[in-house]
């Protein structure tokens, strides 16, 4: 039935400290990108709620064999200042570090920078384009399939003219691929 004859526990890789910052350099990088693109102030985007989350961190739903990344969708419950905060929506781009680092692992063309600046901007071209209710998160499959396409295609023009080493490479690469799969928590 699929499991592990060993017996053994199998450890999956995930990021080390030095990929952890090379995650919050790219994530700098999707965020400026894409609020340069949809033309964002900083206020503008703090609307938009989400937090990335590595694969020590992820539970259930939020793991794939088939994704670079997962995107749950909650609700804030923190009781902190920020009265407005709770009860909206928080999205969680779940990163998928076995499947990003494999990937990277198996192509030498293919760097783990430019790999996370595309995965990142492309789940922020999701969120924004959940927050202004140009799509359902929660859509039937053929809808969500049409969404995929074109998110990759806004993904590609605001990638297409950033001047990244091997950013090429990712965008011929993963054009046209799915990789994401949307989650909701109850």
């Amino acid at each position: 039935m699929g499991g592990n004859p060993t017996g053994l526990t199998m450890a999956v890789q995930s990021f080390s400290q030095n990929d952890l910052i090379t995650v919050s350099d790219a994530l700098d990088i999707a965020e400026d990108v894409t609020g340069n693109f949809y033309k964002f102030s900083i206020g503008q985007w703090k609307r938009h709620r989400y937090d990335v989350k590595t694969y020590p961190f992820l539970k259930g739903r939020e793991i794939s064999e088939s994704a670079f990344a997962v995107l749950n969708k909650g609700l804030a419950t923190t009781g902190g200042l920020d009265r407005e905060a709770r009860g909206r929506d928080v999205y969680f781009i779940c990163l998928q570090d076995h499947r990003i680092l494999s990937a990277v692992g198996r192509d030498a063309r293919l760097a783990l920078f430019p790999l996370l600046v595309y995965i990142l901007t492309h789940e922020l071209v999701h969120i924004v384009r959940f927050c202004s209710f140009h799509q359902r998160f929660d859509a039937p499959r053929r809808e969500r399939e049409e969404e995929e396409r074109l998110v990759h295609k806004i993904t590609f023009k605001i990638l297409r003219n950033l001047s990244l080493r091997r950013m090429n490479y990712v965008l011929d690469a993963y054009r046209g691929h799915r990789m994401f799969d949307m989650v909701s928590q109850p």
